[in-house]
């Protein structure tokens, strides 16, 4: 499907008001499979999309900016024909659904944040603890610095069949899920989906501009433009266990939070909730778009 000038893959399921899935880092639309078939029973239509860069949608050199990526996904729900969508976000996804959000609130129905604090929380939260040994986003965000260097991350990830990826799924994730089968499906679809071509450079590219732009005019227009409220209802999930993007982070995105905010903990679950604990997070996002609608 064409959208902002670039072909971006999705899958879909179900017809009714239009619900938006958008993945993290290091996954692709399937990360949402649960979520597909949930969401198209209760009568939505469930469209999850390979952002940028990754599956089988279009990488190009560049667009990884805030700014392009939030474009990105305003010009996917028109081409989906629809006014306005519910969007869900995980992780990465979820930091471009808070932009699009801001940005672009006309199209957005409502926002579901999932493991993704606002990103000028997780930004105010990186710079606060950068020298803090205990308790420290900064270091638990520490892999969107060692990104910055060219070539070898980008080698490390796909090295001995993209290992790497199945580390820092096990390692992200609550202890409860690792021994499951579901476990071992993700990490193969994972691990295949980072071997694509010119999928470990363009999903490294995120990184990239998310601590260069701190430098440059650019990151100052986007914080600038991100400091607005919310107009949307949103619903924020996270889990107790996350030890990548931090329950305190997500906590903290309060003041740009819109009317009716609804914030869910799951006990026992690290950064990948829609997969540890599909069921719940599926009928907490059903009820959550019920009450919306």
């Amino acid at each position: 499907m064409s959208a902002n000038g670039i072909r971006l893959h999705v899958a879909e399921a179900g017809s009714g008001p239009l619900v938006l899935l958008l993945h993290g880092f290091p996954e692709f639309w399937w990360t949402w499979h649960e979520q597909l078939t949930a969401l198209s029973a209760a009568g939505y239509r469930a469209v999850a999309v390979d952002l940028r860069g990754y599956g089988d949608s279009d990488k190009p050199p560049r667009g990884y900016d805030g700014w392009t990526l939030a474009g990105d996904v305003a010009g996917l729900i028109k081409a989906l024909g629809e006014r306005h969508a519910h969007l869900v976000g995980h992780a990465w996804g979820g930091l471009i659904g808070w932009t699009v959000a801001t940005m672009h609130p006309r199209l957005v129905r409502s926002f579901t944040a999932v493991a993704a604090p606002h990103p000028l929380a997780l930004r105010a939260a990186v710079r606060r603890s950068a020298l803090r040994r205990t308790n420290s986003q900064a270091r638990a965000f520490g892999q969107i610095f060692g990104a910055q260097v060219p070539i070898f991350p980008e080698r490390d990830l796909v090295a001995d069949g993209a290992v790497a990826v199945e580390k820092l799924l096990r390692r992200l994730s609550g202890p409860q899920w690792t021994d499951r089968a579901s476990f071992v499906e993700t990490v193969a679809m994972d691990r295949a989906a980072m071997l694509v071509p010119r999928v470990a450079h363009s999903a490294l590219e995120y990184f990239r501009w998310a601590v260069r732009s701190q430098l440059r005019g650019d990151g100052r227009r986007f914080a600038e433009e991100m400091g607005q409220r919310l107009t949307v209802p949103v619903l924020q999930l996270h889990g107790a266990l996350d030890p990548y993007l931090l329950e305190p982070t997500a906590l903290a995105s309060r003041p740009w939070l819109g009317p009716r905010p609804v914030y869910r903990r799951f006990e026992q679950v690290g950064h990948f909730p829609q997969q540890e604990a599909p069921e719940l997070v599926s009928k907490t996002l059903v009820d959550f778009l019920a009450e919306v609608d």
